[in-house]
């Protein structure tokens, strides 16, 4: 199980790495992947967001990454990807209403009791 707690907040220094593109990888590495959302890393998850473009004066930037894309990615490799509640309710207006189909609520705690039951647990 991989725990995501932290938003992205970087943009220009990113290259071509960040925690959904390694939590693919694990997926594939692993055999599996159970991905937590937590914090304000559940924005991730909000259906229908966009990425909008960046501009410095005259420069406009559209290369930032698209969290929402490559967390619908996630799902279509089939990784199981959770949002805990509480995070929704304080992140995301709307709350599990808003969440991108496939992306499943979980109540605070819920998973820490099948923690054993994982190969690994880990913060991504």
């Amino acid at each position: 199980m991989g725990i995501v707690e932290r938003a992205y907040r970087g943009a220009l220094e990113k290259q071509f790495f960040d925690e959904l593109y390694l939590s693919v990888e694990m997926h594939r590495q692993l055999g599996g992947l159970d991905l937590l959302l937590r914090g304000q890393a559940v924005c991730y998850a909000a259906a229908s967001a966009t990425v909008p473009e960046l501009r410095f004066g005259k420069a406009t930037v559209t290369t930032l990454s698209d969290h929402r894309r490559d967390l619908v990615t996630l799902l279509e490799n089939g990784v199981r990807v959770l949002a805990e509640e509480s995070s929704l309710a304080a992140y995301l207006p709307g709350g599990a209403a808003r969440l991108t189909p496939g992306v499943v609520p979980v109540a605070d705690g819920e998973l820490a009791p099948r923690w054993p039951d994982y190969r690994l647990v880990f913060f991504i």
